[in-house]
This record gives C-alpha cells, sequence and structure tokens, in this order.
C-alpha cells in the first residue's frame, strides 16, 4: 500500500496540431512548475506517481506538471500518419509551455528515457528551462536511435508471439500493464528524432544526468554528462526499468529541483 500521495488533477491542452493531449498536476498550484515526462510505453501515473517520486516534490512546494504523450496515457493516440511528425512530441510538450504561460527560467523540466531525449530535443528546439534533468538517457541514446527503434518495433509487430522471459516478452508485459496502443505507438516510432552532438554543447543551463547504476539501455549516461557544458551526474540503484520503481530516483530528482 503506498504511503505517499497518487492522487492528480487531470488536465488538458492543446497539442502542437490541435490534438486533445492530457497532462496531470499534483502540488500547490502556487508552486514552481516543475515538468516531467514519461517513457516509451509509460505513462506520467507509472513513470512519476505510482512510486511517489512526484509526491516528494510536491511536498517541497513544487507544482508538478506530468502530461501524457502523444500515443500515450489519456493523450490523443492518432491512427493516422498525419498525427505524427520527425519532433511532434517536443513541440507538443512545448505547445505546453506556451498554453500555461510558463515564461523563460520560470519553471524546470525533465524527463526519463523518451521524456529524456524529449526533454532534450525541446531544449534544443528552444525551451528555457531554470533547470533541466536528463534520466534513464545515454549520449548514444541521443546520437543514434537504431537499435532501440529497431528492439520496441519488433516488440509491438510481434504482440503475442515473444517467447516467455524474453526482453521482448517483459516489453510487451509493460505495454499491458500501461494500456498501450500498438498501432499508434509503431507510428511514432517512426518519426523519434536524433540529436546532433554539436547541438548539446549549446545548452549551457544546468543538468543533471540520472541514471541506474546498472542502465546501459540508451549508451552512456556518463558519457552524455560529458558532452554537455553544464551537467552534473548521479547513479542511483536498479537497471532501465527497476531504477523508476525505487525510491532513491525520486530522492534524487526530489534533491536536483
Amino acid at each position: 500500500m503506498a504511503n505517499f500521495p497518487t492522487e492528480t488533477a487531470l488536465h488538458h491542452f492543446d497539442g502542437a496540431d490541435g490534438a486533445r493531449m492530457a497532462w496531470h498536476g499534483m502540488g500547490p498550484e502556487d508552486g514552481r512548475p516543475v515538468i516531467l515526462i514519461h517513457g516509451l510505453f509509460s505513462n506520467a501515473f507509472t513513470n512519476w506517481v505510482r512510486y511517489g517520486h512526484a509526491a516528494k516534490l510536491a511536498a517541497k512546494g513544487r507544482r508538478v506538471i506530468m502530461p501524457d504523450l502523444r500515443a500515450h496515457g489519456d493523450s490523443a493516440k492518432p491512427h493516422d500518419p498525419a498525427g505524427y511528425s520527425h519532433d511532434i512530441l517536443a513541440d507538443d510538450n512545448l505547445a505546453l509551455i506556451e498554453q500555461l504561460g510558463l515564461a523563460p527560467g520560470g519553471y524546470d523540466l525533465g524527463g526519463y528515457s523518451l521524456g529524456g531525449r524529449t526533454t532534450a530535443r525541446m531544449l534544443v528546439r528552444g525551451a528555457k528551462p531554470g533547470k533541466a534533468l536528463l534520466a534513464g538517457m545515454g549520449l548514444e541514446g541521443l546520437l543514434d536511435l537504431g537499435g532501440r527503434v529497431a528492439f520496441f518495433r519488433k516488440v509491438l509487430e510481434g504482440v503475442g508471439t515473444h517467447p516467455k522471459f524474453s526482453p521482448e516478452w517483459m516489453a510487451e508485459g509493460f505495454l499491458k500493464t500501461t494500456g498501450g496502443d500498438a498501432r499508434a505507438l509503431l507510428l511514432l516510432l517512426d518519426n523519434f528524432p536524433t540529436i546532433a552532438r554539436a547541438s548539446l554543447a549549446d545548452l549551457a543551463m544546468p543538468i543533471l544526468v540520472l541514471t541506474g547504476s546498472e542502465d546501459n539501455d540508451n549508451g552512456s549516461a556518463r558519457a552524455l554528462a560529458t558532452a554537455l557544458p553544464n551537467a552534473g551526474f548521479v547513479e542511483v540503484p536498479g537497471n532501465h526499468m527497476s531504477a523508476v520503481t525505487l525510491p532513491q530516483l525520486g530522492d534524487a530528482i526530489a534533491d536536483w529541483f
């Protein structure tokens, strides 16, 4: 039984193309906003609320804003390729910042795995948080998406056929727990952007690179921290999946923000 708050308020906003998107709020409405973006196959509740991470920020007086990415959670899940574009995830969340009226430097921003990549794309495309967080992400996960996209495509295209206990079977099991839409997610996979290494050198705001000590799914987090001009590096226990379930991840996020 959870001993931390799990109730959130559901809100909606217009995505970059006008699609109906959702975000979940926790904490005082007059608190400094921090936007947290979840990972692939996940949603705001699973990544940030279920294991108490958002509650730790809310307890510090922060207003925690947790969008569901397109094709995830309570947000739009288009089955039309026109609902996706190269930077749709970043642009959806830049639209959220604009619609909430968040001024440059007046909010903080972070994400886990795909949420970390989306955060990095938002920074490259002009987002101006006071602080940023790239969690569950390594340098290779920003520069070259080939292997990871191929793995998730295999998971989605082979739903119901994966050998028991294989990595694909485990990923499919997680997808089922979050109610993922395989058709929409396949379209999203076609539009994942990479980030040029040279662009990382322009990200001058304080950035924390946070990773599980056994997490190599998206490459080297330490190398990512080295490639950024003003980054800290923190390891917590766990691998790419288990780190999200452990209190140390939320502690590190709350300490940073």
